[in-house]
């Protein structure tokens, strides 16, 4: 049972190693250069692009034990690992992540000052205004019924 216990024991730490490099990976698409483009120098003006970076991850890990459900009694010949008494181990985990980023507005630095200009995402503007527009539409209908 003990080689069994350092088997698990391994095991987890490996999986550990894994989960911190993938973690490592994820944290490098949110530092500062992922935000914030490379200045490009265009006549007098420096234009800097800013974007939006958002990383999501999730791990999770167990161990458990206790009897072998299922084996019958063994012949006394046979070893004793093969004892349905000895309880069975096991582990396991697993994780997972994801990033992604968009451009949100470009920045241009000249002698007269700084100036921001907004990327719209029109996508996101038709999906707010037909989100808002369904729950008008459910709420009108659910006070009509209410009459």
């Amino acid at each position: 049972m003990s080689e069994m216990l350092e088997n698990i024991s391994v095991n987890a730490a490996k999986n550990n190693q894994e989960m911190m490099e993938m973690i490592e990976k994820l944290y490098q698409v949110a530092r500062p250069e992922a935000v914030f483009g490379e200045p490009l120098e265009v006549g007098e003006q420096v234009v800097l692009t800013a974007s939006e970076v958002n990383l999501g991850l999730g791990v999770g890990f167990g161990i458990g034990g206790g009897p072998r459900p299922g084996l019958q009694r063994k012949k006394a010949s046979q070893a004793e690992n093969d004892d349905p008494e000895t309880p069975g181990m096991g582990g396991g985990g697993g994780g997972g992540g994801g990033a992604q980023g968009r451009p949100v507005a470009v920045i241009s630095v000249d002698e007269a000052g700084v100036e921001v200009e907004p990327i719209l995402d029109m996508t996101k503007i038709m999906l707010a205004f037909f989100t808002a527009l369904g729950t008008m539409f459910m709420m009108f209908s659910q006070m009509k019924k209410g009459k």
